[in-house]
């Protein structure tokens, strides 16, 4: 994923894509393999991508890819279908393969003509088998599968060379007449003007909204996309076609005479369990038909399957949409809008190795009739004026406007993203602000912390040395040992007063003292020889 501009400073800005590699077939060189770019398969599509010169809000925008012209896309195509250069001119190697052309219609009314080189049961240099080669044309959406026939679902309307029958939903019905090599096949198509969006209904399937991310694909930067699914209406109505086309077996004769004496027991009743299945809403006045060599062959199909997404429920859209905000990473999402890509493309299907020729226009082999509208309804008229122009357009002229349109939302969303990117700087200025007053805030009170810590400390030091300068004497004690000299008589307390001590306690059965000569006793004197604390102080501080 092209994450940020930094992967990109080493990156040319281009105009036009690099475009894909040619590689000729050996049997057929006027035929390529193309290499080195994206297939629209499975769950993805891609499209080509050039980076933004800086200062733009997003990273890369919508180019083209050479020819810059209608043609087939080189990237909405089954890898089995080989193109010429010029990407008009098809060829088939398997069974049905199908390709799509680079621009779809969503409103009005167009035509092209096609070529049919070989099929209607030619055999090709590489056609082994019992069948030639065939073709099958028509238009189709988005969701119409490339590794399969027009006309194989109803996303799909086909028209077959074999038979000339009309197909779509895998049910062939008669139309026109069968087609073959040589022949030239007129596709016209027309479509009711494009409904647009309800600015007050959020949820619109009318609204243009593209979820696409820009990725490097062998060193190529293209957008990737998530392709339109299949929606469980559409299964539900293929379904039902099977089980409807199918018929029922006939018992047999020989059913044993016990199996039909029982009775047979009711159907059991199935109750629908799933979710209500939306409607299939449809386009008004709009048809198909196809033209061989000039010749109208009617209308083939009226009333087509609208293009738009179906709408989805609120609560889903909304339970998607928080889930890709918590994962907070930027990753595909079912896009339920229309991402300006909607729409009916030619669709072209190629069995073995049919081969065809596709004639955008202007200029038509078989030109149809200026106003095909009145010859399918019947109304031809013989005259025609000089200055007549006719009310349908070549479909080479859709190219160009599609890229005005792909251009014009590349523009808005370069708007929003500037607007966005605004809204988000201030976002992240408060953001800032906010987080500098929480470290304001969080310094001042370690601060304040911090200072207080330091006056109790103080306040504890002051304390300890008031007190040890308060603090009195060990020898200043309410009572204390008072100390005689040895050369005194020495007294006991008797019941009668004072007692000398024998001359052997005074000697060495006393308890002497050895830092002096002075004896120390445990029992009061007498007033007469108590000495005062402060003398004894400084006896003591003569001595040391």
């Amino acid at each position: 994923i092209l994450a940020s501009r930094a992967d990109l400073t080493s990156r040319k800005i281009l105009t036009i894509s690099r475009g894909p590699t040619f590689t000729p077939l050996a049997d057929e060189p006027e035929y390529f393999k193309t290499e080195m770019h994206g297939w629209n398969r499975g769950l993805h599509r891609y499209a080509p991508a050039g980076i933004n010169p800086p200062g733009c809000s997003q990273l890369c925008r919508t180019i083209e890819s050479n020819p810059t012209s209608y043609r087939v896309s080189w990237e909405d195509r089954s890898p089995f279908i080989h193109t010429t250069k010029d990407g008009l001119g098809l060829l088939g190697t398997k069974g049905f393969r199908s390709a799509r052309c680079n621009a779809p219609v969503r409103e009005g009314k167009w035509y092209l003509e096609v070529k049919i080189v070989r099929g209607g049961g030619d055999r090709g240099p590489r056609d082994l088998g019992s069948e030639g080669s065939h073709v099958r044309l028509g238009w189709g959406r988005r969701e119409a599968p490339l590794n399969g026939p027009v006309g194989l679902d109803g996303y799909s309307y086909g028209y077959r060379d074999k038979t000339g029958d009309k197909v779509t939903l895998s049910r062939p019905r008669p139309y026109g007449r069968p087609f073959a090599s040589g022949d030239v096949i007129g596709m016209y198509i027309s479509l009711p003007p494009r409904r647009q969006a309800d600015i007050k209904d959020p949820a619109d399937p009318a609204r243009i909204k593209r979820e696409r991310i820009p990725i490097d694909l062998r060193g190529q930067e293209v957008f990737e996309i998530l392709e339109y699914p299949q929606n469980k209406e559409m299964e539900a109505l293929m379904q039902f076609i099977k089980k409807s086309s199918n018929t029922t077996s006939v018992p047999s004769s020989a059913t044993k005479k016990s199996a039909l004496s029982k009775p047979e027991r009711p159907a059991p009743v199935v109750r629908q369990t799933g979710p209500t299945l939306r409607p299939l809403p449809t386009l008004p006045d709009s048809c198909i038909a196809f033209f061989v060599n000039g010749e109208c062959q009617g209308i083939a199909y009226e009333n087509l399957y609208d293009y738009l997404q179906l709408r989805v429920h609120d609560t889903s859209r909304k339970v998607k949409e928080k889930k890709r905000t918590r994962e907070g990473v930027k990753e595909h999402v079912n896009n339920p809008f229309d991402d300006g890509s909607l729409g009916y493309y030619p669709f072209i299907s190629l069995f073995n190795s049919a081969c065809v020729r596709i004639n955008p226009g202007p200029d038509f082999d078989c030109p149809p009739p200026l106003d095909i509208d009145s010859v399918l309804r019947g109304n031809n008229r013989m005259e025609v004026e000089e200055d007549e122009k006719p009310n349908w357009r070549p479909i080479c002229e859709r190219y160009p406007e599609y890229m005005q349109e792909q251009w014009a939302l590349d523009a808005l969303e370069e708007e929003e993203g500037k607007v966005e990117g605004a809204k988000m700087a201030e976002v992240h200025k408060v953001e800032a602000e906010k987080k500098a007053q929480r470290q304001k805030k969080r310094q001042e009170a370690e601060a304040r912390k911090a200072a207080k810590k330091a006056h109790l400390l103080a306040a504890e030091d002051d304390r300890f040395h008031i007190a040890s300068i308060s603090q009195p004497s060990p020898l200043r004690q309410s009572t204390v040992t008072p100390y005689l000299m040895d050369e005194g008589p020495e007294y006991s307390p008797t019941p009668n007063g004072l007692e000398l001590v024998s001359e052997q306690n005074s000697e060495y059965g006393g308890e002497t003292d050895p830092a002096g000569p002075y004896t120390r006793q445990s029992s009061p004197i007498p007033p007469d020889n108590f000495m005062h604390v402060d003398s004894v102080d400084s006896l003591i501080a003569d001595t040391v």
